[in-house]
């Protein structure tokens, strides 16, 4: 007779499964490629945009660099969404191949990528959310203060 640890360790997976897994990867794919281009084409643009905010005319003196600050910017955004891309490529292409093989090494990988790129979103967000709570009680601390 087999304890609980050894019954949840064996899980198998059904016709019904594979295709729904199947499918999410060819997703995964399409949606990680289309995200290296747009990352791709937003990393082109930062140097773009940059100049654009050095060519309009300024309506008052600005203390620092507009178009340096926005080209910096969006070469982060586009530095930091390379990760979650590729962590959803990784994913894809791993799945595939388990699914392909039957071999539960490459579906643990597949599926530890898929961890990590939700891991990565899950962190990410929070720090967003950090930082416009941090702005919000700075704007009304700034309200409070001018009044």
């Amino acid at each position: 007779m087999q304890n609980a640890i050894t019954e949840l360790e064996e899980l198998t997976l059904n016709g019904a499964s594979r295709s729904f897994l199947k499918e999410t990867a060819k997703w995964c794919k399409f949606l990680s490629i289309m995200g290296f281009i747009f990352t791709g084409l937003m990393l082109v643009g930062s140097f773009f945009i940059g100049a654009l905010y050095e060519n309009l005319p300024q309506t008052q003196a600005m203390p620092f660099n507009v178009g340096g600050m926005m080209t910096g910017f969006y070469l982060v955004c586009g530095l930091i969404y390379i990760f979650p891309i590729y962590y959803l490529y990784q994913f894809s292409v791993k799945m595939k191949k388990a699914l392909i093989s039957k071999d539960n090494d490459v579906l643990a990988k597949a599926f530890e990528m898929l961890k990590s790129h939700y891991k990565f979103i899950g962190v990410f967000t929070i720090i967003i959310l950090s930082i416009y709570i941090l702005a919000a009680v700075v704007g009304i601390i700034g309200l409070v203060a001018s009044s």
